[in-house]
């Protein structure tokens, strides 16, 4: 699934295609947003992490989960 996060005072938003579940980024958004984690960490689908402080996330948005399309006709 893509996940976009903005992030103040950076000009360009953070943009990963995540193999976790919309459920499980909501979870740990919400747990860095409430002041449990200081970071938000996500891990892309090549097992990249990425990490956000908390305090400086803007907006997540969440994407549809994409099916991996094949082919020519994938254009």
């Amino acid at each position: 699934m893509e996940v976009k996060i903005g992030v103040q005072h950076a000009p360009r938003e953070i943009v990963l295609e995540s193999g976790q579940s919309a459920e499980e980024v909501e979870r740990l958004l919400a747990e860095a947003l409430a002041g449990k984690a200081q970071l938000l960490s996500l891990t892309d689908e090549k097992g990249r992490k990425v990490l956000i402080p908390a305090d400086r996330i803007a907006y997540v948005e969440l994407g549809e989960p994409a099916t991996r399309r094949v082919g020519f006709g994938a254009l």
